[in-house]
């Protein structure tokens, strides 16, 4: 696997609480390595430098995921 690789968060939607080590867990637009941005679920380093692991999903897999949750807390 390479070490180098490039992203930039396009969109910063909300924090969902903390993650492990304290970093901020958010929601938040990435695009990784210049490719079409997606939803990205995640812990951040307060100055976004670094990053724990975490979850990518596209539109259609996020609506997907609501309509699960929504079954859930209904």
């Amino acid at each position: 696997m390479a070490d180098d690789f490039s992203f930039e968060i396009t969109q910063k939607y909300g924090e969902l609480g903390k993650g492990k080590g304290g970093w901020p867990l958010e929601l938040n637009m990435v695009s990784w390595n210049h490719r079409e941005p997606k939803y990205d679920i995640r812990s951040w380093s307060e100055d976004h430098q670094k990053m724990g692991k975490g979850c990518t999903f596209t539109e259609e897999e996020l609506r997907a995921l609501k309509g699960i949750l929504d079954t859930m807390f209904t």
